[in-house]
């Protein structure tokens, strides 16, 4: 018997706001984190905007000594896990540590580390690079801290799939309190590259927006979408079986009750044309979940605001669910705080759990004018309506696909 898993707590650090209560607060009010790049100077950039973290500092989170040694990305998954073992009043003293894990990915890790040394490798010499480069920069180091700083000696995994990171984060962790490997996961997923390296990178590959209105630039599903635009943050949930969680009287959000997870086998960046892959996570999740399609009212889309991933992801729903898509509300949250890469899926499964706790459905920002072959309803308008079971969706270069069920608590 698979046993049942719930969600207790949850953080965030996103670029509308430093908790999840902030960013919940901003989403209902339709604000938008994007605005000029802050961190370097984008003067002889195609790409002018992005969705940063504004007013961050690890040491309100952390020591200071403990900040220094870690980067931005790092930084975030600590903050974002701070706030979601104290939201579940998780307290390790009375765990088993062993039975405690994490699974924490990072899509990137620490580009900025490796600009910064490598210049200094170009200026000053190899002898002149940090020692600490190496374990700053590696995209598991999210994970380590996290493990490290609370003492979690379960299974500490970096899942890695590009823009699916968070969903298979949160499904992994899923999975490995389902079959008993765990009773208790924090899962989630991290980033932080908004650096020239990286915006000079997506910008050659015409994959992002350099739209300079941050009201039009990030534009899942309408015609005029031109791309998406780069945000950072992480979100972090606790995951627990259920009678783990009755037994300490922890309160629950929600319960993710299926995942599922495909490859395209076809092109490194663009999804498959048919939406196949993503079709059929979404149709093992649901599966996985134990419920029907008609039982599914609303997908909290990847949408990205790029042409192919928004056309390819909608006839996947509507091969899924046949007449029943025209019924379902589907929305993009990085209409409103951008793209998250690697942390993407996280914010958009606490989003899911977010929906089905206040029975709010947001708008997809700046969505007004309908394009050829997208014609499902993408929520112009906000809903308030209870939603009991919801997709959470993400597709990721290199073919990943992956989906999270999330159920109202029965």
């Amino acid at each position: 018997m698979k046993r049942r898993v719930v969600v207790t707590g949850m953080g965030a650090i996103t670029p509308i706001g430093l908790s999840v209560d902030a960013f919940w607060s901003s989403v209902k009010k339709a604000e938008v984190g994007i605005a000029a790049i802050t961190h370097f100077d984008t003067t002889d950039y195609k790409c002018h905007l992005a969705a940063e973290v504004k007013g961050f500092e690890g040491k309100n989170y952390m020591d200071f000594k403990s900040a220094k040694r870690m980067e931005l990305f790092s930084q975030y998954a600590m903050a974002a896990s701070k706030e979601a073992i104290e939201d579940a009043a998780l307290c390790m003293d009375s765990e088993d540590p062993y039975r405690v894990g994490c699974s924490i990915g990072s899509g990137v890790g620490s580009l900025q580390a490796i600009e910064r040394e490598y210049k200094k490798i170009l200026e000053k010499g190899p002898s002149r690079v940090n020692p600490l480069l190496v374990p700053m920069m590696i995209s598991n180091m999210a994970a380590g801290n996290v493990s490290i700083a609370y003492g979690l000696k379960g299974k500490s995994i970096n899942v890695v799939t590009a823009c699916a990171t968070g969903t298979n984060s949160i499904g992994e962790a899923f999975r490995t309190i389902q079959y008993g490997d765990a009773d208790v996961m924090l899962a989630g997923g991290c980033e932080g590259c908004i650096t020239p390296v990286a915006i000079a990178g997506f910008t050659s590959l015409t994959a992002l927006s350099t739209v300079d209105d941050p009201l039009r630039c990030s534009l899942p599903f309408d015609k005029n979408r031109s791309g998406f635009v780069m945000g950072e943050g992480a979100a972090i949930v606790v995951l627990e079986e259920l009678g783990h969680a009755r037994a300490r009287g922890a309160k629950i959000y929600a319960e993710v009750t299926g995942y599922g997870c495909t490859s395209d086998a076809y092109h490194i960046t663009s999804p498959a044309e048919d939406g196949a892959g993503a079709a059929k996570a979404m149709a093992n999740a649901i599966e996985d979940a134990g419920l029907a399609a008609a039982d599914i009212t609303y997908i909290n889309a990847h949408g990205t605001g790029t042409h192919h991933n928004d056309l390819f992801e909608t006839r996947a729903i509507k091969a899924v669910f046949g007449s029943h898509a025209q019924n379902l509300r589907v929305n993009s949250t990085k209409s409103l705080i951008g793209h998250l890469l690697g942390a993407a899926g996280a914010i958009e499964f606490v989003t899911c759990v977010k929906t089905i706790q206040d029975q709010f459905i947001h708008a997809t920002a700046g969505y007004t004018t309908p394009d050829e072959g997208l014609d499902l309803n993408y929520c112009k308008e906000p809903y308030e309506e209870e939603v009991r079971h919801a997709l959470s969706n993400s597709l990721g270069f290199g073919g990943h696909n992956a989906t999270l069920a999330v159920s109202k608590f029965e």
